[in-house]
């Protein structure tokens, strides 16, 4: 867990202890221990403490701390490594502390409002949060040293506003009536230690020659900010506790060629590997030669079939043509057709009608032959009944007679 919460806060510009140049840890170190002087028995405020060390440092002297960051895994990384009575770490935004009023005696913001786009709110919200007695201890780069310093690597990408001495003193006169300004910068010493240490009164005796720095070549500028006017304005000398320079340079200068020698092994790596890459780019020189000989003829064949697809083409559009009139003159000579078709059925289905009436008629005519039959079968009964009633009568003597004395009826025989 606590690996992981360190690769998560160590991006290279936060400073965590054990995972940057001594060099560059104690510049941040220098600072805390020129704040702790100022931080005794106070209610202390670290505003962007980042991996917690500082707060930590704070810690030994103040009455009370709080680091304040605004990265949720540089929290919990001080929380998990910097566990001590009256010290708490808590997530929040430097522009916005959940702090009341006057809550601090001192506050501190090291290499924190060159990160800050809003950094004028900052610096009015520090300015709230401090009491009337109260310090605010606010550092930053000299943004010509600084600029000069990283001038092949370009500009830091994690800053949002970087100051020159003159803007730095002018905003921060605007917010607090009282500044004392330094500038922290590294300087080469000598220091003569006791082999064996002094007793309780033992003192340490500094002496700084020379003349002052100019601010545009200070590396650091450090300003102690107050409501009202400060008293005492000293030199601070920090000598880290390793601070054998000349050793740290023989140690230095030893990672250092054991780093060239890496590099040489990398080079000779590479060059061998540069080697193996021509060799294969000749290879693939001469195969890229015969793939484009192949492509040549393959494309003297594209255009050949082309022309013989042309050719197809045309024939077949040829064809189409020929095919699309033979269609229309079979599609009219089907029209003709249709047309004799449909006038037959026409003529066919007159004479359809005619027959049918014919067919009528005849069965009426036989409705009638039968019916004058019938009649003519009655006349011809009727017929042979009067015959027989003639006879019958032709045959009676009363007929017979009557005839000869002139009586009865004459039956015109």
């Amino acid at each position: 867990m606590v690996d992981a919460i360190t690769r998560s806060v160590f991006t290279g510009e936060r400073v965590i202890p054990g995972q940057v140049d001594a060099d560059l840890l104690n510049e941040h170190l220098a600072r805390y221990a020129f704040a702790a002087r100022l931080a005794r028995g106070k209610r202390v405020l670290d505003a962007g403490c980042g991996a917690g060390y500082g707060a930590a440092e704070l810690a030994k002297s103040a009455l009370s701390v709080v680091g304040a960051d605004i990265a949720a895994e540089a929290v919990a990384f001080a929380r998990e490594h910097y566990r001590l009575p009256y010290l708490e770490f808590e997530q929040s935004s430097c522009m916005a502390l959940p702090h009341p009023d006057a809550a601090f005696d001192l506050v501190v913001a090291f290499e924190v409002i060159e990160h800050l786009s809003g950094w004028r709110d900052f610096l009015l919200e520090a300015r709230r949060v401090l009491a009337p007695t109260g310090q605010f201890i606010v550092s930053t780069p000299n943004k010509l040293y600084y600029a000069e310093s990283r001038s092949q690597a370009g500009a830091n990408p994690f800053h949002a506003h970087e100051f020159e001495f003159d803007e730095f003193q002018s905003e921060l006169s605007a917010v607090f009536p009282h500044i004392s300004l330094f500038l922290e910068n590294h300087v080469e010493g000598v220091a003569f230690r006791p082999l064996q240490a002094g007793g309780a009164g033992a003192t340490t005796e500094v002496r700084v020659d020379g003349g002052e720095t100019p601010p545009a070549e200070s590396h650091f500028f450090v300003a102690v900010c107050a409501h009202r006017p400060q008293t005492g304005n000293p030199t601070f000398v920090y000598v880290p506790s390793a601070a054998n320079v000349l050793r740290e340079r023989e140690t230095h200068i030893a990672l250092l060629e054991g780093e060239l020698r890496r590099k040489d092994g990398w080079l000779e790596e590479a060059q061998r590997d540069l080697a193996d890459l021509d060799r294969a780019h000749r290879q693939l020189t001469v195969e890229l030669e015969e793939n484009n000989r192949w492509a040549v003829g393959l494309d003297k064949e594209v255009a050949a079939g082309g022309a013989r697809i042309r050719e197809l083409q045309e024939e077949l559009a040829a064809q189409q043509a020929a095919g699309q009139a033979k269609i229309s003159e079979l599609d009219q000579e089907n029209r003709t057709k249709t047309e004799w078709a449909r006038q037959l059925d026409a003529e066919l289905d007159a004479k359809l009608r005619e027959l049918t009436r014919c067919v009528e008629c005849l069965h009426e005519a036989e409705g009638t032959v039968e019916e004058r039959t019938r009649w003519a079968q009655r006349l011809d009964a009727e017929v042979e009944q009067l015959r027989r009633k003639l006879a019958l009568l032709e045959s009676s003597r009363w007929v017979r007679l009557g005839r000869r004395v002139g009586l009865g009826p004459d039956a015109g025989l």
